[in-house]
């Protein structure tokens, strides 16, 4: 049996936290994985940016990409790495390239889903052209904005039709604040949505191949505290609904890391924001929820590594408009979108994956979770970010919503007693993100068995 080192790359901008807890807990795995003859094994490294031959091979067969987005030095070596060394790579880079929230809205209105009334309006200002003013006076048709705020009706917001990260959003409740923000737009070209208000409950649906972890969300709140610890806000169908809803976008796109935000009115969920194909995977705002992403992550990954999955690089739409064209109920065409997509990303084979040879990782990350090491990395990442006299204060609040998850995890995963009372007590009975969803699922581990 020959010994194989699978190696999985880390192309990273910003981060600091999650990339340090993932590596120290596949190590920690000390993974040896028999397959097809061979014993696998796991290297981790983090990808650096320089010149490269295009002829020259990739040393990685899988890469967590967190640049593609922005920082298109890496996104023309990663696609090239996918397209000559058959790389793969979380996410697929030209659909991150190209389908920005435009795309993304447009795409789910043609599969039903109820996306909130959208417009797009040209932008305010053009930067400079030699063939702009032309265009212009030719083809550009005057339209007064206001408008296009009494058809959709306030309040609404505005918001780029490419953005990301909160930026450049307004709620507008008035024509008079409506043509304020498209004067301070720019050159940004601009979306206003009709709003989904009032709403009672938001919803952040955290993607991660098969795995969809469902969080509550308070977009008001400061940043460190919007995505809340709360547990049965959905019910099973709720949570089925939720899960259905954003393997189909992910698949759609061929986006394996991605969020989906919705928003309840009236018993309906209506997505708002699901082209989120780089989310935030920081301790500093997940806390509670931190170390089951970092889990998540290395669940899929290490499949994708040790299988050899294969990069899906043209997206085939096809099969998702024969079940839109069909004259079923919604939420039939979308158990049979989500179908397409659990079957694309493999989830019965992910699972039996994860039993048969991740069984200890909840165990592992439990006790890391609960390190001195862990803890150093979480100070790292607040340093980053807080001023320094607030430094302290937030590590211990962020590191205190992680012993938190270690006591509810404690529970969960059935640790013994003297286990459980080195780690500080046993937790709640249960932590799931739904009300009667499955265990494992609900709590983010996407029905992956402990």
């Amino acid at each position: 049996m020959a010994e194989v080192t699978r190696k999985i790359g880390l192309s990273l901008g910003a981060d600091l936290c999650w990339p340090a807890c993932y590596e120290e807990i596949v190590k920690r795995l000390k993974l040896s994985i028999p397959m097809n003859g061979d014993l696998l094994r796991f290297a981790v490294e983090r990808v650096t940016v320089e010149p490269f031959d295009l002829h020259q091979s990739c040393p990685y067969d899988v890469v967590l990409d967190r640049l593609t987005h922005w920082f298109h030095t890496s996104r023309e070596w990663i696609k090239k790495a996918v397209i000559l060394d058959g790389l793969y790579v979380l996410n697929n880079p030209w659909a991150v390239q190209s389908m920005e929230k435009q795309t993304s809205y447009c795409a789910m209105m043609k599969l039903g889903m109820p996306i909130p009334d959208t417009w797009m309006i040209p932008p305010k200002e053009h930067p400079p052209s030699a063939d702009l003013q032309l265009t212009l006076d030719r083809y550009a048709k005057l339209f007064d904005i206001a408008q296009t705020g009494e058809v959709l009706g306030y309040p609404l917001f505005m918001k780029p039709y490419d953005g990301g990260a909160w930026i450049g959003v307004t709620r507008i409740e008035n024509v008079d604040q409506l043509r304020q923000a498209y004067e301070q737009s720019g050159t940004h070209i601009m979306h206003l949505q009709k709003a989904v208000a009032p709403f009672d409950l938001f919803v952040r649906c955290i993607g991660l191949g098969p795995q969809v972890y469902l969080v509550k969300y308070d977009p008001g709140a400061p940043l460190h505290d919007r995505y809340k610890v709360d547990f049965f806000f959905t019910d099973q169908d709720e949570w089925s609904l939720l899960t259905d809803t954003t393997l189909t976008i992910n698949a759609f796109f061929g986006w394996e890391f991605n969020s989906c935000e919705v928003l309840r009115r009236d018993g309906v969920f209506y997505p708002i924001d699901f082209a989120n194909a780089c989310p935030d995977f920081q301790v500093t705002s997940l806390h509670y929820h931190f170390p089951e992403m970092v889990k998540n992550m290395i669940r899929w990954s290490i499949f994708c590594a040790a299988t050899k999955r294969k990069m899906r690089q043209t997206l085939d739409w096809q099969p998702f408009y024969e079940i839109a064209a069909k004259d079923l109920p919604y939420r039939e065409r979308l158990a049979g979108y989500a179908k397409i997509a659990r079957e694309r990303m493999e989830e019965d084979r992910f699972m039996e994956f994860c039993h048969k040879h991740l069984r200890n990782l909840n165990e592992v990350a439990w006790e890391f979770f609960g390190s001195d090491l862990a803890r150093h990395f979480v100070r790292a990442k607040v340093a980053s970010l807080f001023p320094a006299h607030e430094i302290e204060q937030f590590t211990g609040h962020f590191w205190g919503l992680i012993q938190f998850w270690r006591k509810t995890e404690a529970d969960r995963i059935g640790l013994t007693a003297e286990q459980d009372q080195q780690g500080g007590g046993a937790g709640q009975e249960n932590r799931n993100s739904g009300d009667s969803a499955p265990a494992d699922s609900a709590s983010g581990d996407g029905e992956v068995p402990s």
